[in-house]
């Protein structure tokens, strides 16, 4: 079965009475050399569980099980898993299963507890624009020991995963994903390999988490507060963004913090990597310790 000739791919939704949903973001890939790249990117080996988020129509799906040991597809979408049922039935046996499902309320951890007992699990997913960070996130924060994250993703967004510290694109998602892995940008797919063609390109993103992080901030909640109050007002100094956020600290107790750490008083927040930011939370968390035990003795 080809779903990537258009015509298969409306006569199968004609068949079922189905439209691509906007409210879903349904843009089903139709370029055959792209479902295989995004497939290949996924693992380096045959034996990974693969976790596909949102399969569509499965024309990744289909590819996916050709080279993974198995494939688990979590799809939102009640109207689709008929025509997942169709047009995966002449795969390999036992090896997709698919899950009427919204990844954000699924429980990952009891879902791929007997995947991760018997090798490595991937995640693939051709991502709707509109949930693509707080999907990522939920992927990220689960602490389940993914060897990667393979994603295809709005070509603008990609540029933001994938920027370094003082670039244009990089942001508060670009700092916070660097605490958890690597991302690289594998190859840019333009509009019209879709049905319907969005409005925008897209990229695929490989996200390669780390197996220990590079930083190990005293409080993991204190590092993203700082991160994120960096972010949240961009044209501030680093000094005024922190002060507004930590209304708590004085503002020269965080200009001293932030010249101590070796940056001048004027930097903003997207000149700091995730090191750097690990570092201020760090004297922000002393900072804290300090004024609490001075303020017990008195």
């Amino acid at each position: 079965m080809n779903l990537c000739d258009i015509r298969t791919v409306r006569d199968i939704m004609s068949l079922y009475n189905l439209t691509p949903r906007k409210e879903f973001g349904q843009n089903f890939l139709t370029n055959p050399a792209v479902v295989e790249d995004i497939a290949a990117a996924c693992s380096d080996t045959k034996q990974a569980t693969v976790l596909e988020i949102g399969p569509g129509m499965g024309v990744l799906t289909r590819e996916l099980a050709c080279r993974y040991r198995r494939v688990l597809a979590v799809e939102i979408d009640r109207g689709l898993i008929p025509v997942l049922k169709y047009t995966l039935s002449d795969c390999p046996e036992g090896v997709v299963t698919v899950l009427n499902q919204d990844i954000m309320k699924t429980d990952l951890a009891a879902l791929l507890a007997p995947s991760f007992a018997e090798g490595p699990v991937s995640v693939c997913a051709n991502l709707p624009y509109y949930i693509t960070t707080p999907i990522l996130m939920r992927l990220l924060e689960s602490g389940l020991p993914f060897d990667s994250i393979t994603v295809m993703i709005q070509a603008e967004v990609a540029d933001r995963l994938c920027a370094g510290a003082g670039d244009k694109a990089y942001g508060a998602i670009t700092a916070v994903l660097n605490y958890y892995g690597q991302a690289e940008k594998l190859f840019r797919v333009s509009a019209g390999n879709f049905i319907p063609a969005p409005k925008v390109d897209s990229a695929v993103v490989r996200i390669r988490l780390y197996r220990e992080k590079p930083v190990q901030p005293r409080d993991e909640k204190l590092l993203f507060d700082t991160v994120r109050f960096a972010f949240e007002q961009r044209r501030k100094t680093l000094v005024n963004a922190l002060s507004a956020g930590f209304s708590d600290i004085p503002k020269q107790a965080i200009q001293s913090m932030i010249q101590d750490a070796g940056h001048r008083p004027d930097i903003r927040g997207e000149r700091l990597d995730i090191a750097a930011f690990a570092d201020l939370a760090d004297r922000i968390a002393a900072y804290r310790a300090d004024a609490c035990a001075k303020g017990s003795d008195t």
